[in-house]
């Protein structure tokens, strides 16, 4: 009889970023990458905001065992103001957060 020995991680949380294929978003992945060590790639054409965009979405997925929500929706705001975006989405744990500038009111 053959005995094998193994070890299993579980990496409860799920953090799926939704990224427009602009100027930076390389520095975005290359940093996530740094970050989590891996990730899963998709890439899609989106339909936000009410209509199709000319630009091209990826969907990053990475898988982490510690994180906090705050620490990650700071983060995506982040990435929106260095993407030059209106709003960002990611998924955390299957729930989907949009992130978006905050609009200022005109002054009466």
């Amino acid at each position: 009889m053959v005995e094998e020995s193994y070890i299993t991680k579980v990496l409860p949380n799920s953090i799926k970023f939704y990224l427009p294929r602009v100027e930076g978003y390389m520095d975005v992945v290359k940093e996530i990458v740094a970050e989590y060590g891996s990730m899963s790639l998709t890439e899609f054409d989106g339909y936000f905001e009410g209509k199709f965009e000319p630009v091209k979405y990826t969907r990053l997925e990475v898988h982490t065992s510690k994180v906090q929500e705050r620490h990650i929706i700071e983060y995506a705001n982040e990435i929106r103001a260095r993407l030059r975006q209106n709003s960002l989405a990611f998924e955390f744990n299957n729930k989907l957060i949009l992130v978006s500038n905050k609009k200022r009111r005109n002054a009466k």
